[in-house]
């Protein structure tokens, strides 16, 4: 026959040491769902008026005067190293997925939401920073873009 005694039931405070770490667990949780989501649901709206970008944490509207149409070009960021990625300065780097600040392989400064390496726009501003876009049909984007100058 054995004596079995169980452990002395701990304090409150156990419990409430591990609520914080449990909610920034679940807002870490969150912010990647969101991510995900927004990899699939961004959108590059071209007006009179200028360029939106919605659906992404950095997205923003880009007055047309502050666009330089005319420069935007279709490029290969595998195969272009002055325009390639090369240094995230606030941003999100996910497998398939890039979006945020950016330094380039020439050390510019670029606002990126690229998904696809391959097929990117690249959009210099008059504001110090350049855009990398990964619009579905690259070739009717920039021809929109230059359509509203």
């Amino acid at each position: 026959m054995s004596d079995v005694f169980p452990i002395t039931p701990a304090s409150g405070n156990a419990f409430w040491m591990l609520v914080p770490i449990e909610l920034l667990l679940l807002g870490l949780a969150a912010m990647f769902a969101y991510f995900g989501y927004s990899a699939n649901h961004v959108r590059f709206e071209v007006s009179p008026s200028g360029l939106r970008i919605s659906g992404a944490l950095y997205g923003r509207f880009v007055p047309l005067e502050s666009l330089v149409p005319a420069a935007a070009r279709e490029i290969n960021l595998r195969s272009d190293p002055e325009h390639g990625i090369a240094l995230r300065t606030n941003g999100i780097g996910l497998p398939g997925y890039m979006a945020g600040w950016f330094r380039l392989g020439n050390r510019e400064k670029a606002l990126v939401f690229v998904t696809d390496r391959t097929r990117v726009v690249y959009l210099p501003t008059l504001d110090g920073y350049s855009l990398v876009l990964s619009p579905q049909d690259p070739q009717a984007f920039i021809a929109s873009l230059q359509r509203t100058r």
